[in-house]
């Protein structure tokens, strides 16, 4: 694949009234465009004050012109930053004129697109960039800036360049009969093999935990009406965000909230009280409870610890999907003499709190961590995508299979093959243009 040679240019700073705005343009040869825009052309990476000018000569804005001669800029062609007063008209003004000298517009993520085929970074740090501007905590941005510096590629590239080497082992095998292939070169492939199994299996323990950074864990809180649902976000969330009464039915509509636990994004929704009824607007908020329930990655399901479980309880436990993660919160445990606690029972995970006091509030959110797969620390954590997780699985799947063919050289080899070829997927190695289409469709106009 081969970058276009054609010019583009987009605003670069988010929309609406700011001090600073910045239209950005890139493209081969950008000098003329420079002295027509500019008067002159500015020195390479040296910020210059300039008044960028329409084709009358008339002043449009007074700023600031950055200019990064090819290949030493972001995308490796010519860039030229015009940094401006940031409103709206003054911008828009700045990047017809760069249209009318032979710009075009350019689509969501274009510049990024150019970075990655003209070889300024790979695929996995080209999304890092949109995870950075993503990104909801600290964590999570931090996690994806180790992903832009290089280190997710680091770790990809190091398990290509092991399988590269075993597949030279291995495949120069296949011109010798079996009975010439020497018994250690048999006993290095697997020892090799083995150690590869390892760290592609350590590399999506890691990614599943970024994973988690970048799209949040979805907790969903869910029970009958007046066991704490709402007491329970308010509690979570630090602030009085859902009405509490002692009146059944209340909550009518889901109300969400993200918050951090430990860095961690969780998308907490508190739903409607799960109970049949004869009010029509009632019921819309418990089929629409029922819908949050169906798409969450957690339920709480909140109980009266002065009641326990009761048989509405379980019959809200019967129409559960089978595979959802569930922790039943015991709430109200100060008012039935219970003491904070947290129990494994036979269907998850069992926490006996207080929403009102927030007794019991820790043990919460060290179980939703655990449900997470978070564990505190974690430096070599990188900021993985769906694709990612999917490739890696396929990578081991592949190096599994190897295991089981190491009698059979030919077939032993084509999995190796494929394992690699799912690896450099996610560098982009081995890239389709449709897929490169649905990564950058994604980012923000001028980035």
């Amino acid at each position: 694949m081969s970058a276009p040679r054609d010019v583009i240019a987009a605003i670069a700073t988010a929309q609406g009234r700011a001090g600073i705005g910045v239209v950005r343009v890139s493209g081969a040869k950008l000098d003329g465009m420079a002295r027509q825009l500019l008067g002159k052309i500015p020195a390479p990476r040296v910020a210059t004050h300039a008044t960028v000018c329409d084709a009358a000569g008339r002043p449009i804005d007074d700023g600031i012109a950055l200019y990064f001669p090819a290949p030493a800029s972001y995308t490796g062609e010519d860039v030229l930053e015009l940094q401006g007063h940031g409103g709206p008209v003054v911008l828009q003004m700045l990047l017809r004129r760069c249209v009318e000298l032979g710009a075009r517009v350019a689509e969501p993520g274009e510049f990024t697109r150019r970075a990655f085929l003209n070889d300024k970074i790979d695929l996995a740090q080209a999304e890092a960039v949109a995870d950075i501007i993503d990104a909801a905590t600290e964590t999570a941005a931090r996690c994806a800036l180790r992903s832009l510096h290089g280190e997710f590629s680091a770790v990809i590239d190091k398990l290509v360049r092991q399988l590269v080497e075993l597949r030279a082992l291995v495949e120069a095998t296949l011109d010798f009969p079996e009975e010439e292939i020497d018994v250690v070169d048999r006993a290095e492939a697997q020892k090799r093999l083995e150690r590869l199994r390892t760290e592609v299996g350590h590399a999506l323990r890691s990614g599943r935990q970024g994973s988690v950074l970048r799209s949040g864990l979805q907790v969903v809180l869910a029970g009958r009406p007046n066991v704490g649902k709402s007491s329970l976000l308010n509690r979570l969330a630090g602030e009085e965000l859902a009405i509490v009464t002692e009146i059944p039915g209340t909550t009518r509509d889901a109300v969400r909230q993200t918050i951090q636990v430990d860095g961690v994004p969780m998308n907490i929704i508190d739903t409607a009280g799960l109970r049949d009824t004869a009010d029509k607007v009632e019921a819309i908020g418990v089929a629409r409870a029922w819908e949050a329930i169906a798409r969450a990655d957690v339920l709480l399901l909140l109980v009266d610890a002065r009641s326990g479980a009761t048989a509405a309880d379980e019959a809200i436990i019967a129409r559960l999907p089978a595979r959802l993660k569930r922790i039943t919160v015991f709430n109200k445990s100060d008012l039935a003499g219970e003491s904070t606690r947290s129990e494994e029972g036979a269907e998850g995970g069992r926490i006996f709190l207080s929403a009102k006091t927030g007794a019991g509030l820790g043990l919460l959110r060290h179980a939703l961590l655990e449900i997470a797969g978070w564990h505190p620390g974690g430096e070599d954590v990188f900021m993985a995508r769906e694709r990612h997780l999917v490739a890696l699985e396929r990578a081991a799947e592949a190096l599994s299979r190897a295991g089981l063919e190491s009698v059979n050289v030919e077939l032993f080899a084509e999995e190796l093959r494929l394992a690699q070829q799912e690896l450099g997927a996610i560098t982009g190695e081995y890239t389709a243009d449709d897929l490169l289409g649905e990564i950058f469709a994604r980012f923000c106009i001028g980035k």
